[in-house]
């Protein structure tokens, strides 16, 4: 699954800078890499990465 999440990072920088005939081109190329909807690429590549929130407590946990 790292392979998909790296691709999202690179194809949407590129997709968030292109114009509208560049986003198209990029997300018909998208589709065919990942097999997801179309709808549910443009949603992926649009939204900008966020770094992870670290969870509280899960550094102090003993085992």
């Amino acid at each position: 699954m790292t392979t998909r999440r790296e691709l999202i990072t690179a194809v949407g920088e590129r997709y968030r800078r292109s114009s509208r005939s560049g986003k198209q081109q990029i997300l018909d190329e998208f589709l065919k890499l990942t097999g997801y909807h179309r709808k549910h690429a443009i949603r992926v590549l649009s939204h900008e990465a966020q770094p992870q929130k670290a969870r509280p407590g899960c550094a102090f946990r003993r085992t």
